[in-house]
């Protein structure tokens, strides 16, 4: 799948669904060795937003196509510094689209299908919340069919990112990255 971060840049990531947990993974493919780990307790997803992505008005960059977010901490929001910072990372969300080259063969157009992935998630999420509640916490997911909203204005740095494909494992002439 793709990532699309705050501020619209798009990153491919593996996504992997397991009993108890969310994985998302930043794998080198050229170099076949894992960059990063993101691990969200399924207990801990309370909401799961699917639709097509939503600007703000003035915003220069738009984004064609849908998305899925999911959120775990409905109590906590982003501060203003997260927000304006392209590199912020402690966002009590994730968001994710549509891999480019989902439509290669129909094996890989099923393991990216967004809306099968965000049933598959709804489900296990429940299943989590019934085995392993959370103290002082109103256990079950919302699931709710609305517009992904991505609160970016300008959009040059994911503009030139995205065109270029930086988000994703490539072989770049004699480089990979």
């Amino acid at each position: 799948m793709a990532e699309v971060d705050h501020w619209n840049n798009e990153k491919e990531r593996l996504v992997l669904l397991t009993e108890n947990s969310l994985l998302v993974f930043k794998y080198d493919f050229i170099l076949l060795y894992c960059e990063q780990i993101q691990r969200i307790h399924l207990n801990y997803v309370d909401r799961i937003s699917q639709g097509s992505f939503n600007f703000p008005k003035r915003s220069l960059l738009k984004r064609e196509g849908e998305g899925v977010r999911v959120f775990w901490d409905r109590q906590r929001e982003p501060s203003f510094v997260s927000k304006w910072n392209p590199f912020a990372v402690d966002f009590p969300y994730v968001t994710f689209t549509h891999h480019p080259v989902r439509t290669i063969n129909d094996t890989f157009a099923a393991l990216s299908d967004i809306h099968k992935f965000s049933e598959q998630l709804k489900d296990a999420a429940e299943k989590a919340h019934i085995k392993k509640p959370v103290p002082g916490k109103a256990n079950g997911v919302l699931a709710l069919n609305q517009p992904v909203y991505i609160e970016a204005y300008v959009g040059a740095m994911s503009f030139l990112g995205n065109q270029n494909k930086l988000g994703y494992c490539m072989a770049r002439g004699n480089v990979g990255f």
